[in-house]
């Protein structure tokens, strides 16, 4: 039950990510959105929820963590598959 509720709140963080972005004009990504929003989670709250000394419970430094990562990894992914679009073209 952990798991899917990992993969939920993964998805949805990867899919804030998208609209905070502007990238969900046309539609969530949901690959990108669980990609971004699982690494991102992990990533991001891990670190941040260990730096600000919460451990591994749910905290809010933890959840604005995952939503820093999962920022991160939208916005590259976007620099990366722009790039290799315009040196393809």
């Amino acid at each position: 039950m952990l798991i899917i509720g990992m993969i939920l709140f993964g998805l949805l963080i990867g899919a804030g990510a998208q609209f905070l972005l502007g990238k969900s004009k046309s539609g969530v990504d949901w690959t990108l959105a669980f990609v971004a929003g699982v690494g991102g989670s992990f990533v991001g709250g891990l670190l941040i929820s260990l730096l600000a000394g919460d451990g591994l419970e749910l905290r809010p430094s933890g959840i604005i963590g995952s939503f820093g990562g999962a920022i991160i990894v939208t916005a590259a992914w976007t620099w990366w598959r722009n790039r290799s679009v315009s040196t393809v073209d």
